[in-house]
Parts: C-alpha cells; structure tokens; sequence
C-alpha cells in the first residue's frame, strides 16, 4: 500500500512561495507534512520576505490535500529518530538543526516498517544521504523476508522532471521560468543547464524549444 509522500519544509517552501503547489500536488498527489515542517514553513514564511507567500498556500490546503502528521513521541517514532539521527528522540527534539529532516525520514521509516510504500521529498544534501541509508537498510530486511514497505526519495528537481511535458510545464520555456523563480527562493539549486532539466526528450513533441 502507498500511503502520502511526507514533505520537507526546503520542497515546501519552494513551490509554495511562487505558488505553483498545484503543480507539486499534480505530480505527487496529497502529500503530508510532520508539525515542525508545518513550524518551520510558517516562522520562515513571517520572517523571510522570498517566502511570503507560503504561509497563505500552507492555510488554504485543506487536509485532503495536505495532512499534518504528528510529532508526538511514540515507541516507533523515537526508535526511527534515535536510529537516523544517532540520538535519543527527546534529546535530538531539542536540537533545532536539520531537526525537519529528521522528522520526515522518521515518518517515513515508521510507515514503511508498517508495510507501507512512502516517498520522502527533501532537497537538503545530509538529509538525503541519511534518506537513502534508510532506503538501503529496508532494502535488504525487505529481501530478507521482513514484511516491509519501501522508502522512496525524491526532491525539487524530480518533481520538477517528472512535471515536464505535463499542464504545468508544457514547454521547455516555462520549465526555465519555474525554475528561475524557484531558485529566486533556494540558491540551492544549481543553474538549470547543469540539471537536465531542459532536455527535449523530457517533454513532448511538438514543445516549443
């Protein structure tokens, strides 16, 4: 069973703050987020004038589309978070830093323990790295005979990928034009001619060049 791709606040705020979060929920579907994404979208949204705008996409979502997942401590939770992150759930709670990340491979990891298949979205270099650690250990249960779903990662740039050619981006010009404008908000990312993400045989025939 797929359960909703859980988000992190990088991703979020991305396509949120050039209000384009229908074309992530197009290529992705519902999606959900843990309470400190949601915290941290809405602290950088009221103080951080490239994000402005989040925080209204993040209040007009209903929960169809964008669930809050919590970050209540429960057995599962703190042993996926003290497994990913080297600490104790209660200790690494009070440790801001990198803290969305963590949260989000945790939700992740405690659907797929459940069976479950879950796609975690997160741009964050360390946080994919830790990712794919996970997806590498439930791999081999998974091959082992453990009943366990999968752990999938994705992030701005395979949303994005995946998107072209589609409604959103029909075109190689407004791929470029979302990309421009997403960047506006993440000097993260690199300049699209290092992305691929212009490449004709991403859309379909007949796109404009």
């Amino acid at each position: 069973m797929t359960v909703r791709p859980v988000i992190d606040a990088g991703p979020a705020l991305n396509f949120f703050s050039i209000n384009r979060e229908h074309l992530l929920l197009t290529t992705l579907g519902p999606i959900s987020a843990p309470e400190i994404v949601r915290d941290e979208v809405l602290r950088k949204a009221r103080t951080d004038a490239r994000f402005r705008r989040a925080e209204q996409v993040w209040n007009r979502l209903p929960p169809r589309l964008l669930q809050t997942l919590s970050d209540d401590e429960t057995p599962q939770l703190s042993a996926a978070v003290a497994r990913v992150s080297g600490l104790p759930m209660a200790e690494r709670i009070r440790k801001g830093k990198d803290l969305g990340e963590i949260m989000v491979i945790a939700h992740g990891v405690v659907a797929a323990e459940a069976g479950h298949t879950v796609t975690v979205v997160i741009d964050d270099g360390q946080g994919a790295a830790l990712a794919t650690l996970e997806i590498r250990r439930l791999d081999r249960l998974r091959a082992s005979g453990r009943a366990f779903g999968a752990l999938r990662l994705v992030g701005t740039r395979t949303i994005l990928e995946r998107a072209a050619g589609g409604e959103h981006l029909p075109d190689r010009a407004a791929m470029r034009d979302i990309y421009e404008r997403l960047r506006s908000c993440d000097n993260g990312l690199p300049p699209i001619e290092q992305t691929g993400l212009l490449a004709r045989s991403l859309f379909r025939s007949g796109a404009s060049p």
